[in-house]
């Protein structure tokens, strides 16, 4: 075993004292990752005998990332400092390298101090001694200073690469044509497209993905509208996937939906309740239907090759799905879900409790389904037939939908409070939602109610995740639904806002009826679901039962790929929030990328991963992200057939705790998670990223 895995393997299963550690506590159980979030300062020229170093510390909060609505990383540095003179005055600052921006962050002292909250993209630590502590701007004499991780992020030195691997294109096998089997006799790989300023250098715009075009074809009928389906008690849906003709932009394309519309359904049922799914298969593959989040029974949860066989073109399956939880729900394919999700296979999933308070009144209601779609010049980028492409990051869309639509609209009225119910079902793109100028309230996550709402600027929402929000449009006029992250210019080691309008609200001025602004102005604390969820507290402090590392192996990528991530390795962000390396990341495919779930205490990797449960017994998981893989990246880890906590991220422990099914875990970040296993059967666990899935990132476990 690798030194760095021995180091990883002794921190993560250190007895009680590794319970619960920030970053920058040795041993860390980041093992040599802690660089993303620890600033060591370095003494200046003069000051003797002092030494120290800032933790970049997340706030506690909903999310496993925190961002402010314009997409920056915001952290609550925590400075150690050792040798301060006690009598005298510290003041710690924090400036943007050019220091046209200065931001105090507080006095410091000797010993530990949490400081105000950063959310700069590249930062420097100055500690200054004082002569008042109420200084604006520093004037005293610098005792210390530090750069920001984000600091390391500068253009690479374009002399580190070859000639060969600059300018050349790549060998031939890397532009590959379709051949017998595919959709098209002779469907060629279009050029993928570029984002908006950003520029490649010449041997990545030759990439292209060593496996064949895939993209369905055909004149199926033009696909409806979902509808919104109330079920009852031992109701029976018929449930039909096959190929509908989408129109977009003016472009139609051929894609994929359930019962002839996209999105598919959506399903409304009662807590408590179990209706009959008769499934019939007219694709041109075999697929099944995940309902996902939803504790059902283990051979039903529609996991191909584990709970059932794949159903064949022209096959049936009846699905009975019992609903025990109330919640915001979805259902998709579980074969290719990099092809056939992306091409439209899903829908939502509205349970009701027997009077729906825990997500607070409302004026009316609105269920998002979010996605996004790769669309060049000429149409959608066709998929890999034999393997996934975008193996490395995911599939980045450029076209965003709502509800199968690129530009969504409602019409409110002012003072209407809207209950949003929102779930991502893109392949990778972790979303940064706001509605700039409208007050927006965090209620409920997966699968039920926070412990207490929360004022929220944004919502971050990876890849299956979902949360209900309620929002107020107390002004006239148009907001928009936007997501706003910062892209990484890799070339260029420079950040990019990105902008991304979804849809709009359009306010009128009519005031509307019932007024729920005193309701909507007060954070509820949910009792019911606090009491329920007092007892997992203790698991805070307890050490982990199990582990896993979320690691990465590559094999056969071009040249001018391994150049450049190896160059890149020396900082990544916690979240890769758009795909700012497109050439590279399309032309990497499963064949070549290998995704990585390991247990380090067998060293067992994805299917071969054999642990088991005891029902009814809480096990405490922690989840470490690599940071010393070849491409350090956030994943979406979803648990099927169960539900978890989230107790702490990087060590912060959780203040507002709710079920979920699915977390986000930042690059080199540990999330740990207390498993409620319930439901027994054999069940999964994956990335939620289809790709990385359709990579291998899964495995499976008992619950006996």
């Amino acid at each position: 075993m690798a030194a760095r895995q021995v180091l990883l393997l002794l921190a993560i299963t250190a007895g009680p004292a590794a319970a619960l550690q920030r970053p920058c506590d040795p041993p860390t159980p980041l093992g040599p990752s802690h660089d993303l979030y620890c600033i060591e300062l370095v003494a200046a020229p003069g000051a003797t005998g002092v030494s120290g170093r800032v933790e970049l510390a997340g706030p506690a909060g909903p999310f496993t990332v925190a961002v402010t609505a314009a997409g920056r990383s915001r952290a609550i540095p925590i400075a150690s400092l050792q040798g301060l003179a006690p009598a005298a005055t510290f003041i710690a600052w924090a400036a943007s390298p050019q220091m046209d921006t200065v931001i105090k962050l507080g006095e410091v002292r000797n010993g530990e101090t949490a400081l105000r909250a950063v959310d700069l993209d590249k930062f420097v630590v100055l500690i200054t001694a004082e002569r008042d502590r109420r200084v604006r701007e520093p004037t005293g004499r610098v005792v210390l200073r530090g750069q920001s991780p984000s600091t390391r992020l500068f253009p690479p030195d374009l002399l580190e690469f070859s000639i060969g691997a600059m300018g050349q294109s790549p060998d031939v096998g890397h532009h590959a044509h379709s051949d017998s089997g595919t959709a098209r006799d002779s469907l060629d790989w279009p050029m993928v497209p570029t984002p908006r300023g950003l520029t490649m250098l010449p041997a990545e715009m030759a990439l292209r993905p060593p496996v064949s075009p895939y993209w369905p074809v055909g004149t199926p009928p033009a696909a409806r509208p979902r509808e919104w389906l109330r079920l009852h008690d031992g109701d029976t849906l018929r449930l039909e996937a096959g190929l509908v003709r989408r129109n977009v932009n003016g472009q139609t394309y051929t894609m994929y939906g359930f019962n002839g519309q996209y999105p598919g359904p959506l399903i409304e049922v009662a807590r408590g309740s179990e209706i009959v799914v008769a499934f019939t298969n007219h694709l041109p593959e075999s697929t099944t239907v995940h309902w996902h989040g939803i504790r059902l029974d283990n051979r039903f949860d529609g996991a191909a090759d584990l709970t059932q066989p794949p159903v064949p073109p022209g096959g049936a399956f009846i699905y009975r799905v019992r609903f025990p939880d109330a919640g915001i729900y979805w259902y998709h394919p579980h074969v290719r879900e990099d092809v056939q999700q992306e091409l439209g296979l899903y829908g939502n999933l509205l349970v009701r409790s027997p009077d729906g308070a825990e997500y607070g009144p409302a004026n009316r209601e609105q269920v998002l389904l979010l996605d996004d779609l790769l669309v060049g010049a000429s149409g959608p980028i066709p998929l890999g037939r034999e393997s996934p492409t975008h193996a490395l990051m995911g599939r980045f869309g450029n076209l965003f939908l709502v509800n199968g639509e690129p530009d969504y609209r409602l019409a409110v009225r002012r003072g209407e409070v809207i209950r949003f119910f929102l779930t991502n079902a893109s392949n990778t793109r972790t979303m940064n939602l706001s509605f700039p100028g409208a007050r927006m309230k965090l209620t409920a996550a997966d699968a039920g109610p926070f412990e207490r709402e929360t004022w929220v600027e944004s919502v971050v929402i990876a890849p299956a995740e979902r949360y209900v929000v309620l929002v107020r449009f107390d002004r006239p006029g148009r907001v928009a639904l936007v997501n706003r992250v910062r892209g990484i210019d890799h070339l260029f080691g420079r950040f990019l806002a990105e902008v991304d309008t979804l849809g709009t609200v359009d306010v009128a001025a009519e005031q509307v009826g019932e007024d729920l602004s005193a309701s909507f102005a007060t954070l509820r604390r949910d009792t019911a679901t606090a009491r329920q969820l007092e007892p997992y507290r203790e698991f805070l402090q307890r050490p982990a039962d199990k582990s896993l590392i979320l690691t990465l192996e590559t094999r056969g990528l071009p040249p001018v790929t391994q150049r450049l991530l190896q160059l890149d390795s020396i900082y990544f962000a916690p979240v890769e929030w758009s795909g700012t390396m497109p050439m590279m990341n399309w032309a990497s495919t499963g064949r070549q990328v290998r995704w990585v779930l390991r247990d380090p205490a067998t060293g067992r990797e994805n299917m071969d991963i054999d642990w088991r449960f005891q029902r009814g017994t809480p096990v405490k998981l922690r989840l470490v992200n690599e940071r010393l893989s070849f491409h350090g990246m956030q994943h979406p880890i979803h648990v099927h057939g169960q539900r978890f906590l989230v107790l702490a991220v990087n060590g912060v422990a959780s203040d507002d705790l709710v079920w979920k099914d699915t977390v986000l875990v930042p690059a080199g970040s540990v999330v740990d998670i207390l498993l409620d296993p319930s439901n027994p059967g054999r069940w999964m666990l994956h990335c939620h990223i289809a790709e990385h899935l359709s990579a291998g990132m899964m495995l499976a476990f008992t619950v006996e």
